[in-house]
């Protein structure tokens, strides 16, 4: 377990809450690896992508899936389309399936690729929304209710940021 320095205090770092800032200034500490987390440090740990494979596998609690609304902006009536189980379903459940897990982890890290290639998270929800020439006048975020809309959609945005147009 490693140990982080802070002021003159010391924390420990495993298993310990990552703190992010919203836009009303409180800080809100999202648990490690949790979708909000990703959203906001995409890679940014060893191990990341088994770690992401076993939160899919263990399934991503209700409240995580909650923190992740919050963070990327949206209801979950907005993603509802892309969710491979309806809302009235999700809110029965407080830890969700491996598929509906493994698409709530794809959209945090679509979230964070698109975060980190536009200049703001604003100009990327609007990139979401806007139709793409691209990708046949369609707006990428109709294209997220498939894993492989979700590549799709990824591959554009990179191609973005190498500036390599289609």
């Amino acid at each position: 377990m490693s140990e982080k320095q802070i002021g003159n205090r010391t924390t420990k770092r495993r298993g310990s809450k990552v703190p992010v800032a919203p836009k009303g200034g409180k800080i809100k500490r999202f648990s490690k690896f949790s979708p909000a987390w990703v959203v906001g440090h995409s890679k940014d740990a060893p191990g990341y992508n088994l770690e992401l494979i076993n939160r899919i596998r263990m399934g991503v609690k209700k409240s995580d899936w909650k923190d992740l609304i919050v963070k990327i902006g949206h209801s979950e009536k907005e993603l509802e389309h892309i969710l491979p189980a309806s809302i009235s379903s999700m809110q029965k459940r407080s830890i969700y399936s491996k598929e509906t897990s493994e698409r709530i982890y794809e959209l945090a890290k679509l979230y964070s690729l698109g975060y980190e290639v536009f200049d703001s998270e604003e100009s990327f929800k609007q990139w979401l929304i806007s139709p793409s020439k691209s990708l046949g006048d369609k707006k990428p975020f109709e294209l997220l209710d498939s894993s492989f809309g979700f590549q799709v959609v990824e591959n554009e945005i990179v191609r973005i940021q190498y500036n390599v147009y289609s």
